[in-house]
């Protein structure tokens, strides 16, 4: 190694204040005689040291402040582990046993791998809030086209010149009328206004009467809103409207029967 690459060597440490007297004279003595390289790599060598407490990664040692690290630290377990043997005492201030650049450095590597954790977690939470926000905006868009869906098929259903109205009419005179439009293809759209909600927990049920004298047939299951209102689609009846004799509602427990337990509150014909 040459005079010159042993000073290179000892700027770093020199930067951080961890050289002893007679290595920082001889450097010092070095720079005095105007060497514009070793006076540019201290200039660096102190701007790293400012910078020390606000490195992020990736962040690695040069490869000559990494050997001298090795070397400090071979050097201080032969001195330590040397068979037990009593070194005689010595005058004068000792060097202490691991240098003070050596605890920069270590700070220097404790403070990046802090911040690199926090960085990871933190995009990990991020990622985590990115992924929830995005599911619930499917969630959302989902439901509008599904409601898009819908009032597209009941504005059909109400407009279309093959829809037949139904009127259920109510047995009680105090209750209001049912109405309902089917269309042959589209399926039935059940209307009402005013609407009283069923008590003891029961629902709404519509039911379709065959033509032929057999048992009601079991349909949509609804109830009105908290204003009275009933709109509520049908997508497939379970009988063609042409073997239909007419329509009811009952009041029914919650989830409806597969036959009616009441007498029918509303009848409407469909012929």
């Amino acid at each position: 190694m040459s005079e010159h690459d042993q000073f290179r060597e000892l700027i770093e440490a020199y930067a951080l204040g961890a050289l002893d007297a007679n290595e920082r004279a001889a450097l010092e003595a070095h720079l005095a005689s105007g060497c514009p390289e070793c006076a540019k790599a201290l200039e660096e060598a102190r701007l790293v040291v400012t910078q020390l407490a606000y490195l992020a990664p990736p962040a690695e040692p040069s490869e000559m402040l990494r050997a001298r690290v090795l070397r400090s630290v071979r050097a201080d377990a032969a001195v330590g582990g040397g068979g037990g043997s009593s070194l005689p005492m010595q005058a004068g201030p000792q060097r202490t046993s691991i240098p003070m650049w050596l605890w920069a450095g270590v700070a220097a590597l404790l403070i990046v791998s802090v911040y690199s954790t926090w960085e990871a977690r933190k995009m990990q939470q991020d990622v985590a809030d990115m992924n929830q926000r995005a599911a619930a905006e499917l969630k959302e868009r989902k439901q509008l086209e599904d409601e898009l869906t819908v009032a597209k098929h009941e504005a059909w259903i109400l407009t279309d010149p093959s829809s037949k109205k139904i009127m259920i009419m109510p047995s009680d005179k105090s209750m209001p009328m049912v109405e309902a439009m089917w269309h042959p293809k589209m399926g039935i759209y059940v209307t009402a206004q005013q609407m009283p909600m069923p008590k003891n927990n029961k629902v709404l049920q519509l039911w379709l009467i065959p033509k032929n004298g057999a048992k009601p047939m079991p349909s949509h299951v609804f109830w009105p809103d908290a204003n009275g209102k009933i709109g509520e689609m049908v997508d497939n009846p379970p009988e063609d409207m042409a073997e239909t004799k007419a329509l009811a509602i009952t009041e029914e427990p919650r989830g409806g029967s597969p036959q009616p337990t009441s007498t029918p509150m509303w009848v409407g014909g469909v012929s």
